[in-house]
């Protein structure tokens, strides 16, 4: 996982949590992808959302380490996903996390 930049200003309260998704972008088709980061501050992780509908980009997510300093999470891009990108969003009990995942899947 890579460190976000040094910078003067810090995020809100609410919005702390650091997420990296990997590999991303997406390219085949049921591709299982790592979803890492840390809680910013939060209790640890609670929840991964991969999209803002009830049709989520990725299937059978799946929390393998909720510590608030270190956190893992796999999950599979969903069948029919295609060329796209969109938000994948933490809940880090107390602090939220979003990082946009690309999708580059040619269905044949």
């Amino acid at each position: 996982m890579t460190d976000t930049p040094k910078s003067d200003v810090t995020p809100p309260r609410g919005a702390r949590a650091v997420v990296q998704v990997t590999p991303n972008p997406v390219t085949e088709p049921n591709q299982e992808v790592t979803i890492t980061g840390h809680c910013g501050g939060g209790t640890g992780l609670r929840a991964v959302f991969a999209g803002l509908t009830d049709n989520q980009v990725l299937d059978d997510i799946t929390i393998v380490e909720a510590g608030p300093e270190e956190f893992e999470a796999r999950g599979r891009l969903r069948h029919g996903i295609g060329h796209g990108a969109g938000p994948v969003v933490v809940d880090c009990g107390g602090e939220l996390g979003a990082t946009i995942l690309v999708t580059r899947v040619k269905h044949e």
